[in-house]
């Protein structure tokens, strides 16, 4: 009997509301709760990932009201990964938006923090799909709060976007749920698992509708072409914290198109048959085009570093879209990396701003502390384009290989090779640009020079570099791991028994809390 599989939820909900009612004035007690309550959540969520790291499967009955009637967290290998992995980024973010001072640049920054934090584990860890819902909102109200942190036109507008293409994604996702529940009586995703499989080919309209609805919000979710507008102007106007964080949440409609159509909706569904393998892996590769093109053509550098999330999530896409136990256990090593990837270059471009007067790729004065942020620019850039020997590489190897199976495998490789080259040389550009090419010019005397960016936040971005390190190192290891994920994915017996509460539970090693 355990209750902590509810506390990645329950912990930022209730330390969000406190720091607003009794340290809005106090930006010292926020920093300590704050940073307190994310190292809670590294332990919390470090101690359920081990528990699922046996297979078993972990159920939270919410006022112990039996599933499907009742609301449920389920706890397995894919879900406590990915807290494990926010929680992880939310402590290195925290880190430097502390460091930097941006969260104290507006209002109630750690309170956001801490709400967004909760919308991003509820989405991880529910088992119904209308509490899902609930998440995107949660993700949504607090995401647009930390994007127009401090002000500004730009980024007003740019949230404004971004409020507007999710708030599209938030009604198609109604739609959706109410198609499945009008045509299963259900939204809980194990009862789902085995309604759906029930229904008659001849009369699978409504649910071959919702199946394409609900491909469509994740979509939108995960930025993949020609969803995914909002995502550069979002990403490149927000606070570099913010965007960073932000990492992580494309990789919630990945995990949600993962689920969904592995347990619900898997490949070999009669009823659905086909419907997301006839356009998903060709946007997914028209996405990583698009997004490497989109490197090489920026102007500025954080527009530069928000296409590159655009490809790389094209580059999970390419994986998740095979539907295959090998090319999702590619996807999902690729996933932790890209998360880490692109949230130390959102830092390190504001580590870049702070001596630059424009992030424009033009000549420009010395940048302060330039040796040490163009070191840390080198290494992300090796990292966000694949090249030998970080983990981006052995990542981009493991999809390639996935790729053997499938019908497109030429198109595959010859636009995953293409666009790391295009990338590489977007990188190289910009970077040689920025911290190699310099003029000099005058200023007044009076003039202060910009400071050195504080060490706190170069801490930030060698701790997420130092993990994108250690998961090269130990790729072995953690690629098996992600093989026994995608395995237990793609037979979800385990988690629907567990779920429903069905015989056979506790042969299959369950734990369960009411």
């Amino acid at each position: 009997m355990t209750h902590w599989i509810i506390l990645p939820v329950v912990l930022p909900a209730i330390l969000a509301p406190f720091i607003v009612l009794a340290a809005r004035y106090h930006i010292g007690i926020q920093r300590v709760f704050s940073v307190a309550g994310v190292l809670a959540l590294i332990a919390i969520t470090a101690g359920l990932a081990w528990e699922a790291s046996d297979g078993t499967v972990m159920l939270y009955r919410l006022s112990d009201w039996a599933a499907p009637f009742g609301i449920v967290v389920v706890g397995d290998r894919l879900s406590t990964l990915m807290v494990l992995l926010t929680s992880v980024l939310a402590f290195f973010v925290l880190l430097y938006a502390i460091g930097s001072g941006w969260d104290d640049r507006g209002r109630h920054f750690h309170a956001l923090f801490q709400f967004q934090l909760m919308g991003i584990m509820g989405a991880f860890l529910t088992g119904d799909l209308f509490n899902l819902f609930v998440f995107f909102e949660v993700l949504l109200i607090a995401s647009y709060g930390l994007m127009i942190h401090s002000g500004g036109n730009e980024r007003l507008r740019a949230g404004v976007q971004y409020v507007l293409y999710n708030l599209l994604g938030s009604t198609l996702f109604l739609f959706a749920l109410g198609a499945i529940y009008a045509e299963t009586g259900t939204l809980n995703m194990a009862d789902l698992s085995q309604r759906v499989a029930l229904i008659d080919p001849g009369a699978s309209v409504g649910i071959r509708i919702a199946s394409v609805l609900l491909l469509l919000v994740f979509a939108i979710k995960a930025a993949l072409v020609p969803l995914h507008f909002w995502l550069p102007s979002s990403y490149a106007e927000a606070p570099a914290p913010v965007a960073a964080l932000f990492a992580i949440m494309t990789k919630v409609g990945a995990y949600a198109i993962i689920r969904v159509y592995t347990m619900i909706f898997p490949p070999d569904l009669e009823v659905t048959a086909g419907l997301h393998g006839l356009w998903l892996l060709p946007a997914a590769l028209i996405s990583l085009a698009i997004g490497m093109v989109g490197v090489l053509a920026a102007r500025k550098l954080d527009r530069l570093v928000a296409f590159a999330v655009i490809g790389s999530m094209g580059m999970v896409m390419v994986a998740i879209s095979m539907f295959t136990p090998v090319s999702i256990a590619a996807a999902l090593y690729y996933i932790v990396h890209s998360t880490l990837a692109a949230a130390a270059l959102f830092l390190i471009v504001d580590l870049t701003r702070a001596g630059r007067d424009s992030l424009h790729l033009r000549a420009l004065p010395p940048v302060s502390g330039a040796a040490l942020t163009a070191a840390l620019y080198f290494t992300g850039a090796i990292a966000m384009t694949g090249l030998p020997p970080l983990s981006g590489f052995v990542g981009k190897l493991l999809i390639l290989d996935a790729a053997f199976t499938s019908p497109l495998v030429v198109w595959t490789w010859g636009i995953v090779l293409s666009a790391s080259l295009i990338s590489v040389v977007g990188f190289a550009r910009a970077g040689s640009t920025v911290f190699w090419k310099s003029v000099s010019i005058e200023r007044p005397a009076s003039e202060p020079q910009a400071p050195r960016p504080a060490a706190l936040s170069y801490v930030a971005v060698g701790g997420l570099l130092s993990l994108l390190i250690a998961h090269t190192v130990f790729a072995g290891q953690v690629h098996q791991y992600m093989g026994k994920m995608a395995t237990q994915l793609f037979a979800p017996d385990r988690y629907v028994s567990t779920v429903l509460d069905t015989p056979g539970k506790l042969s299959n090693g369950k734990k369960e809390a009411h």
